[in-house]
This record gives C-alpha cells, sequence and structure tokens, in this order.
C-alpha cells in the first residue's frame, strides 16, 4: 500500500541532482535514456530502473567485492554496491526520468543468531499525480528474498519484525543520511563498512 511517510513528495528537493543523487552525471542521464525514460510512461520506466538496478547491480557482500561505492554515478559505473549504494543509483535514475524519489530505512537484525541491528537502506517514489510514496527495495541477489516492483502491495526484501526489535524508520530523505554517508565515505573496504555502519539511526554510536 502507498506508504504515508511524513515529508510532502511533490517538493524540489526529491528532484535534486546533489553530491550523492547525482542524476546530472552524464552516465546516469545515458543510462536513464537506455532504459526508457523519453518513451515510457513513468509506471514502466521506474520498473525499468528498478529492474536494472536489482539486477545489474551486484549487492558486494554477495559477490565479495571489496570496493565501496556510495555516488549513484560510480555505483552505475562500477556496477558494485551494498543496499544503501543501490538505493542511490535508483534514486538517481527515477530523478533522471523526472520521477521523485527519496531514500528511506530500515532497522533490521544483522543476522537471526545475533541481537546487533544495522540500517538498511531503500528508495520511495511517488509518481505525479499518484497517491503518494511507493517503497521499493532494490537490494536484490538472495534466493527467495528478490524483492519485486509493485505500485500496491510492498515486495521488500526484508519486512520488518518489530518483537525483534526492527522498525520502519520514519521520512523519506532527499539525500543519504549523514551517518551513512560518513560510514561509506570513511570506509576503506567492504569489510571495514560492516563495522561502521550504524545500527539505528537514533542510536549515538
Amino acid at each position: 500500500m502507498p506508504s504515508t511517510l511524513a515529508q510532502p513528495w511533490n517538493t524540489p528537493a526529491y528532484l535534486h541532482s546533489g553530491e550523492v543523487v547525482d542524476h546530472g552525471a552524464s552516465v546516469v542521464r545515458r543510462l536513464a535514456a537506455t532504459l526508457g525514460a523519453d518513451r515510457l510512461p513513468m509506471h514502466e520506466y521506474a520498473e525499468a530502473a528498478f529492474t536494472y538496478v536489482r539486477d545489474r547491480v551486484a549487492h558486494s557482500d554477495d559477490t565479495g567485492d571489496p570496493r565501496v561505492t556510495w555516488r549513484a554515478s560510480d555505483v552505475l559505473t562500477s556496477a558494485t554496491g551494498i543496499c544503501h549504494a543501490k538505493a542511490h543509483a535508483l534514486c538517481a535514475l527515477l530523478r533522471a526520468g523526472g520521477i521523485p524519489a527519496g531514500l528511506c530505512y530500515q532497522r533490521l537484525r544483522r543476522s537471526d543468531e545475533e541481537p546487533a541491528t544495522v540500517v538498511h537502506g531503500l528508495i520511495a517514489l511517488a509518481l505525479p499525480g499518484g497517491d503518494g510514496w511507493h517503497r521499493q527495495d532494490p537490494r536484490g541477489g538472495e534466493p527467495g528474498r528478490a524483492a519485486r516492483f509493485s505500485l500496491t502491495a510492498e515486495h521488500l526484501v526484508w519486512p520488518v519484525r518489530p518483537a525483534l526489535g526492527e522498525a520502519d524508520l520514519p521520512g523519506v530523505h532527499a539525500t543519504a543520511h549523514p551517518r551513512v554517508l560518513t560510514a561509506l565515505q570513511g570506509a576503506r573496504d567492504r569489510t571495514e563498512l560492516g563495522g561502521l555502519l550504524p545500527a539505528d539511526l537514533a542510536d549515538p554510536r
């Protein structure tokens, strides 16, 4: 169902090109054109962009790629990144097609065996004239957990389990949360990044 998150979707911030979601970059614009930004109806283009990032940008935890990417254009050029990087790339492709998009987050357990949590990144989009935000998760890569694009019911990789301390964190952010970005920019490799990502965006760590 459409998400009724706090921030209004119809503001210029959700179409802005900046340091992280840099859809003014030529690599983003070229890919957006290839995927049909200028010729497909917006909902079809949005699904094409989602499918591309889910399936063609590898999740570095799955492949063992040590590189840490965070800027959308670099994510698309390198075709690798963690969930946050993939969310930045999808957000940029959507904005390149004129679709308001932002970043949102979940607090998830690192595994079923340990109570420690980590912040997971995904996106929300709003089609002009539509009924609000719709979250999408381009993470992909795990058998049985390949999220699907949907503007009706959510098909996320990890629906939260409140009884285990998991939560959908509030808000749709126009750019990356500062604590997530600090971790991405500060990590020398994927292994180090695992220890830098915040456990919760409300947690001072």
